[in-house]
This record gives structure tokens, sequence and C-alpha cells, in this order.
């Protein structure tokens, strides 16, 4: 058993995604901007969201609500160099199924798979899990939070990219019964939108408390069944339904409240991402229902490691089943692979 140590390992970026890489992104948004929907046209996707039953997905839809932070550095995730760059990192390998982002991520990703493409290189879009992350307007610390719009993709936009699902956030806050129930009706509509386009929809279910004034997770195994009940009959039909369901201890409690698919979402790593690793364990573990594990800013953003070491490790969890410290095995061995996978192609 090897346990997780960092042996004064650090990260590059720069080496991984240059400077000069990022930007010719906005040189194609100037100059080639049509090159986005040409590229998303001729984007090949599967044919089954999750051919073999389970999925890892990676959330890149945080600084659309003004969720920046990472650690004690306030706008982390509001370096575009670093967010994409890390995102690149991560959706390039091998044990990540595909990715929930926004709009502008998105189109930053198929710019990038264009280039590649066009300099001869191999495109790692093709057979990935896009899904568009729909209502974006319930802006964290904002007094409409609860009242969270879409604002981003809708179902038409979400066709017109040919991306693969949507993805909405549905929070229930008792104290705010008229935004509460307006964001159920946006949300079911969605759902009803995709259902006519045969589109899936993750859907992040979440109870909340206002306390002075700011909204507060409630995370018990009672306060997540609650919402799930609710969550999972929106809409027209739940037969494209996904569950984005946050770890909690008693899980199995929470995965026996419905038949839907669940892909857990889990808390930050810290310092060693055994314990994380642990509860995505315990979790697919749990019920036949659970399908997955969906990472974000703790994998986008674990200290000085590699992203993609991060993924591989909860990718040989979730899909080989691995204990927690043969993952950690896995992502000590990673770190630095396919490091050139971009700019071998980019900065000719």
């Amino acid at each position: 058993m090897i346990s997780y140590s960092l042996e004064d390992y650090v990260f590059d970026l720069a080496a991984f995604f240059p400077m000069s890489v990022f930007d010719r992104i906005t040189e194609v948004r100037v100059r080639r901007p049509q090159l986005i929907l040409q590229e998303a046209a001729r984007r090949q996707r599967r044919p089954d969201l999750a051919p073999q039953g389970r999925l890892v997905l990676l959330a890149a839809d945080h600084p659309a609500r003004m969720l920046t932070a990472v650690g004690e550095n306030p706008i982390a995730m509001g370096d575009r160099h670093q967010y994409l760059g890390r995102t690149l990192r991560i959706l390039t390998s091998s044990g990540v199924d595909g990715i929930i982002a926004t709009t502008d991520v998105i189109e930053d990703l198929l710019i990038i798979n264009a280039l590649i493409r066009e300099a001869g290189g191999q495109d790692f879009l093709d057979q990935r899990v896009m899904i568009g992350s729909m209502n974006r307007s319930g802006l964290a610390g904002s007094a409409w939070e609860t009242d969270d719009r879409l604002t981003c993709f809708t179902p038409d936009s979400l066709d017109d990219l040919n991306l693969d699902g949507g993805k909405i956030v549905i929070r229930i806050c008792p104290e705010e019964a008229e935004l509460t129930n307006r964001t159920l009706e946006y949300c079911a509509r969605a759902i009803s939108g995709c259902n006519e386009r045969g589109l899936p929809v993750f859907v992040e279910p979440v109870l909340v408390t206002k306390v002075e004034g700011r909204l507060r997770l409630r995370r018990t195994v009672q306060d997540i069944v609650k919402v799930m009940g609710v969550a999972s009959a929106l809409g027209d039909s739940s037969r494209g339904l996904w569950f984005e369901v946050p770890y909690c201890e008693g899980f199995e409690r929470v995965a026996r409240s419905t038949t839907l698919p669940l892909v857990v979402v889990v808390g930050s790593a810290g310092e060693d991402p055994t314990p994380m690793l642990t509860q995505i364990s315990d979790a697919v573990r749990a019920r036949t229902n659970v399908r997955g594990a969906l990472i974000g800013r703790s994998s986008l953003f674990p200290g000085d490691d590699d992203p993609m070491a991060f993924a591989l490790a909860v990718s040989a969890v979730v899909k080989e089943g691995r204990e927690p410290e043969g993952a950690v095995d896995r992502l000590m061995a990673s770190r630095n692979q396919n490091l050139e996978a971009l700019s071998r192609w980019l900065t000719r």
C-alpha cells in the first residue's frame, strides 16, 4: 500500500496548456466564430449515455453563479487560463466520460478540439458526454438565489449545439415559497422540453434554509430523500432523469428512495484524497442505482497535484471497483502522463 504524498511534486499547467494556446481561443472567437457551430455539428455523440452503465463526469459551471473561490483564494476559478486548462487536463484523460458546463466553457472546448483536429491531432470530444448547464441565475449569496432561472442553455440550444443533455439545479427553500415555486416551474418546463428532444437531464435537488439572510444547505438523509421525491416528479416524464446527489452518512437509504440513476457528489478532497475516494466507494456500493460520480472544484484544483491524476483515481473507484488505497496508487502513478497532449499539436 502506498500512502498519498506529493513528494515535492507541482503540476505544471503551462507545460500542458501554454498561454499561447489559450490566446488562440480569442483569435478564433474574433475571426472564426462560426467554427463553434461547425465543430458542434461534426462531433460524434455516443449512442448510449453510459455504455458500461457507469459515468464519471466533471462539473465546470461554477463561475456562472459567482462561485470562484478555492481555499483562501477568492477568485481562483476566475482565472480562465487556469480553469479551462485544468478542465482540459481532466477531459482529455481516458477515465472521464464527459463534462457538465456552461455555454462559454463548452464553446471554448469546441474551439480547442477543432484546432487540434486541424493540426492533424486526435480530437477529444467525440464519444464524450457533453451536458449543458441550464439554470444559472441563482447567483451565490444573492437575495434571489432560490429563484434560479434558465439563463444559460435551453432545450433548443442544447439541440443546436448537438449536446447530450442538460443539467438543472432545484433549490427548495421553505422560507421562500414564491421563489421556490417559480424555480420548480422553470425546471419542470426544462425537463419537458428536453423530453421532447430526447435529451436526458441531470437534476441536482437541494434543500436549503435561510439563516441570517443566506442560504444554507441541508444534507441529512431525511432532507435529501424529501427533495428527491419532489424532483423525480417534475416534468411530463422522468424517463430521462439522472440525479446528482451529495454524499452523506447513511447513503444507502438515500439511494433506496428512487429507481432513478444517481451520480454521487462529494465534498472537498483537502490535502489527502483518500477520504473523498472512500466516500465515493461507499456510495457506489450502496445500491445498484448509484451509477457514478460527479467531480468538480476539488479535482480541478487539488492543491499542487495533477487534476488528471485525481480524476483517474475517481474513475478507478467508480469503474474498476478499486479500494481507495488502490485508487491513490493510481493517482500517484498517473501524474504527468500525456502532459504534451495539447501543446504538441498547437504550439508548432
